[in-house]
């Protein structure tokens, strides 16, 4: 580290540093493509989207030189260029705006790139030679920085060749931040930081090349070191955190309320609300480890597996008018079984990625099914497993990291030899049984060059796959192995965003170079005690919940009111939409009806997603067509707060004669037992003194209706964020 930093400081101290071939005319792939690049011809705005633009296609952000350069020189009857009279050219009249030009004025003509374009025309649009120095790598310097509030710092970046020269080619370089809220980067590299203290990541591209600086804008007014030495630290998790926030000057929340911790860990491990019994008795206790206690029992409850495979239905589940209703039953059976078993979650990702037989049968290969292409499965594979977002590279260089086609191809190359005999799909009512196994033989073939592609891991060699073997057997073996750099990692997060409201890094899926984790070293740990513990997902929520960090209050003090990423407080999450009707049915005492499923079932434990629920559609429930992974939103809406004022079907539940509102009226309970039993029924809590005094007061009032007024406070308490809100 120290002599990376050695070496960006000799080269900022140097004014500008251009390689030995730099002397030489302009060829197109070394000059002219950094250029159409950084003036955005080849972005999928504009010249670089799948048809072009007025007829002119480039490939997005110059990955095929060979078709930008035939599009350039060659379409059109080689009207673009005009070597004879380069300022003539259409690509330099249209750029520079001198002819009517869709996207503006581009190249200014006093500028370098217009006269970098004009003397390539000028030299006959040369090529660059395959013996040319290689770009190899970039660096941008500083690759670190610790910025004020309101303050500015210019960027440079450093192109590395393969003949060992370097040039400075911050002119031609993108940028972009991932938070521009916190410091914002603008097109010539220089960053900008807002009023705001956190940290932020500039990424700088330049060909098909990335580096990224990390920016830290600590809070003024230094915190005393003491302040989070003596901070609790309950496991590893606290003390990456304290770190994280020691360096940007925030200091994190008080603890929450033993209520609110009872509710969160229920909401959080087995997602449903503590009964009122359960609030007393817990509240009541005076066990010093309750609530590790409480952590250990909730892992155990039957409600833990129903929940988190409602969870992995979001990532896996097909719609069952596509592939089939019994096949999308089995494969919810599949995953419940996975969770009450807590099956380790590599032996999970193996049975998925290597399943065979049929879809009435094994649940597990329904996915082979609804993903029907090596193609396909590999755009869901590198997402769900890797946190690697493979799909752009299909077509493409991939905009924002490393992957090419080849790397897509060839990892889809494992899926080439899927057998399948029986009924295919036949929407929109697939019906029959498929039945899935290894073919002797099959190819994926690279759509450009028409290559044969050999079965290869990301950032590793191509593997041998004997004959009569299975591929998906060794790709299973590399993606769960302990050595692979994304696995752990992204499961990690997963169950770190799901717990805490915020994924390290976001989204969960998304893990590359230019989007870092708010916390690297707290992912990094989390995953390999993930790995230690042999990959059980219960010990890994277990964490989690038990880390001090976990029972934080969302309640902000002064001095992290504005941090929404590094944890120093809890944030606050809507309800999943079958949580909250689960929620709204136990506190109404009046269970829910769906079609398809036996009285008394619980939205948790629906396996699809194809009946009729206005308030599961109100609350974000997946669309029933949308191809999985489905992210789900967390936002509240308008139509969510109409649904629990006004809904028939929320407002016939509190009213019900056989409800928990008519079965409190006709108990010998005292008004002040009823407004307490429910708000620990609602809230999970005791109802503050001015609280009880509010509702109480209304009991008493002339012409009060006892039924009446004990209906309204229900409704009253469910129309609130207390009761929509994870806090």
């Amino acid at each position: 580290m120290v002599q990376k930093f050695l070496v960006f400081a000799v080269l900022i101290a140097t004014p500008f540093l251009r390689p030995a071939h730099a002397a030489e005319p302009p060829t197109f792939e070394r000059d002219i493509q950094p250029i159409l690049a950084k003036a955005g011809c080849n972005a999928g705005a504009c010249h670089g989207k799948a048809r072009g633009q007025n007829g002119f296609q480039l490939s997005l952000l110059g990955f095929d030189s060979d078709f930008d350069y035939a599009a350039i020189t060659a379409e059109a009857r080689g009207r673009r260029i005009f070597p004879a009279a380069p300022e003539f050219s259409l690509l330099l009249r249209k750029a520079s705006g001198e002819t009517p030009h869709g996207g503006g004025v581009k190249l200014r003509k006093d500028s370098v790139f217009y006269t970098t374009i004009r003397d390539w025309i000028a030299a006959g649009t040369p090529r660059t030679s395959a013996s040319a120095p290689k770009l190899l790598a970039i660096q941008v310097a500083p690759n670190q920085a610790t910025m004020t509030l309101n303050s500015k710092q210019p960027l440079r970046v450093i192109a590395e060749y393969s003949d060992k020269s370097t040039q400075d080619v911050t002119h031609f370089a993108a940028f972009q931040s991932n938070d521009s809220g916190y410091a914002a980067v603008d097109s010539d590299g220089i960053i900008r930081t807002g009023p705001v203290a956190g940290d932020a990541a500039i990424t700088a591209r330049f060909l098909d090349q990335f580096a990224v600086c990390h920016v830290l804008i600590p809070l003024p007014n230094k915190v005393n070191a003491e302040v989070y030495a003596k901070l609790p630290r309950n496991n590893f998790v606290d003390g990456h955190v304290w770190n994280k926030l020691q360096l940007l000057g925030l200091t994190p929340s008080e603890i929450a309320s033993e209520a609110t911790f009872h509710r969160r860990a229920f909401l959080d491990i087995i997602g449903r609300l503590p009964t009122a019994e359960e609030v007393r008795a817990y509240l009541n206790s005076g066990e010093p480890k309750k609530r590790e206690l409480l952590v250990d029992a909730l892992l155990e409850r039957p409600e833990y597996a129903d929940f988190w495979a409602n969870k992995w239905a979001d990532l896996l589940r097909p719609n069952p008018y596509r592939v089939g209703i019994k096949a999308v039953f089995n494969l919810d059976a599949w995953l419940r079984e996975s969770f009450r078993k807590n099956k380790p979650y590599d032996v999970f990702v193996r049975e998925l990625l290597t399943a065979q037989g049929s879809t009435f049968r094994n649940g597990n290969v329904v996915p082979f099914r609804d993903r029907r292409e090596p193609e396909e499965l590999t755009t869901i594979v590198s997402q769900l497993y890797l946190g690697v977002r493979l799909e752009c590279a299909k077509c493409h260089q991939h905009p924002s990291e490393r992957w090419s086609q080849k790397d897509f191809y060839s990892f889809a190359a494992y899926f080439s030899r899927i057998g399948r005999r029986g009924q295919a799909i036949s929407a929109p009512i697939s019906g029959g049984e498929e039945i899935y196994f290894i073919k002797d033989a099959g190819i994926v073939k690279h759509p450009l060059s028409g290559e044969t592609m050999q079965p290869t891991p990301l950032l590793s060699k191509p593997q041998a796959i004997a004959a009569g073997e299975d591929p998906r057997v060794n790709l299973a073996q590399w993606i769960t192995s302990k050595n692979n750099p994304f696995f752990a990692k992204v499961m990690a997060n997963r169950v770190w965003a799901d717990m805490m409201g915020r994924g390290l890094v976001d989204p969960v899926d998304d893990i590359r170079d230019t989007n870092p984790p708010s916390n690297g070293p707290l992912l990094d740990a989390l995953a390999d005690d993930f790995r230690k513990n042999n990959f059980d997902i219960k010990k890994l929520i277990r964490t989690i919940a038990l880390s001090h960090v976990y029972s934080l209050s969302s309640q902000p003090n002064d001095r992290n009111i504005s941090d929404i990423r590094n944890h120093s407080r809890y944030y606050r999450v809507r309800l999943r939409a079958e949580v909250l009707l689960d929620a709204v049915s136990d506190v109404t005492g009046i269970p829910e009806t769906f079609s398809g499923m036996p009285e008394g079932s619980r939205a948790m434990q629906a396996w699809t997603v194809r009946f009729d629920s206005k308030f599961l559609d109100s609350f974000g429930r997946p669309d029933p067509n949308q191809d999985p992974p489905c992210e789900r939103t967390t936002d509240t809406t308008v139509v969510q707060a109409l649904h629990l004022m006004n809904a028939p079907n929320v407002n016939a539940k509190i009213s019900s004669d056989s409800g928990r509102a008519a079965q409190l009226v006709a108990s010998k309970k005292t008004p002040t037992k009823i407004v307490e039993e429910l708000y620990l029924t609602i809230y999970s809590r005791k109802p503050a003194k001015e609280e009880l005094a509010a509702c109480v007061a209304r009991y008493g009032k002339k012409g009060a209706d006892r039924r009446k007024v004990t209906e309204d406070i229900m409704w009253a308490l469910m129309n609130t964020p207390e009761f929509v809100f994870k806090d």
